[in-house]
């Protein structure tokens, strides 16, 4: 058996097995022993749907009242004036074929999220191998593909995500970091998990959030009632 590194014991001592209201967990996991960086605070939900099935993925976005804690690399591909109206936003990396063609040449993506004009699309196609497999092409289900360039990057500078449920029918999602407050963070987790129920397929059946677990990037699981 794996011996339980010390700070990892002590906050496994901390941990009862039940089921935490939402505010109570977050006092709990803040005031855990947290690794020497800032460690961000996660939930993880166990859907009722068939991930197999077209409409019973859960997908959407959400801009959390207090941002994840994390500063995203915004990449914009445009031409003209949007490509003016992203630089203007505070896009970190703004350009058109010469961007694509970059990318295409070093294989590299400096960047968390990309954002591009509909006309930019289908030259965005010749690197779709590059972006697709990291999560970052844009897309028109996430609101990465629009031709309001500059409210998309000052929405994703605030703090707005995408989610998606994976091949298993979980979700996992950063809501923050440690050192935010907890009204701080308990607002983001509100936000979050009215959005997650916002997304509900019509065609699933059944309970719809399972089980939610929170937790921090290297702490122990809490169980937490978020129906």
């Amino acid at each position: 058996m794996q011996k339980l590194g010390k700070r990892h014991a002590t906050n496994m001592a901390k941990i009862e097995k039940r089921i935490y209201e939402p505010s109570e967990a977050i006092a709990t996991l803040k005031d855990l022993k947290h690794a020497k960086f800032t460690e961000s605070v996660e939930i993880h939900l166990r859907l009722g749907i068939d991930p197999k099935q077209g409409d019973q993925q859960v997908r959407g976005t959400v801009t959390l009242p207090h941002g994840t804690g994390q500063t995203k690399l915004v990449a914009v591909f445009a031409e003209g004036e949007a490509e003016i109206e992203a630089k203007k936003a505070g896009a970190d990396l703004v350009g058109g074929k010469e961007l694509i063609d970059k990318i295409k040449t070093s294989g590299k993506c400096e960047f968390d999220v990309a954002v591009a004009t509909p006309d930019m699309m289908a030259s965005l196609a010749s690197i779709a191998k590059i972006l697709g497999p990291r999560g970052l092409m844009p897309s028109p289900k996430n609101e990465t593909v629009t031709k309001n360039v500059g409210e998309a990057v000052t929405e994703l500078k605030k703090g707005k995500i995408a989610f998606k449920n994976d091949d298993t029918a979980n979700l996992h999602q950063i809501i923050g970091k440690v050192d935010q407050t907890p009204e701080q963070l308990l607002e983001n987790l509100q936000a979050f998990m009215d959005a997650i129920r916002r997304a509900k397929p019509a065609s699933a059946k059944g309970i719809y959030i399972k089980g939610a677990t929170l937790t921090t990037t290297m702490g122990p699981g809490l169980l937490v009632g978020v129906n």
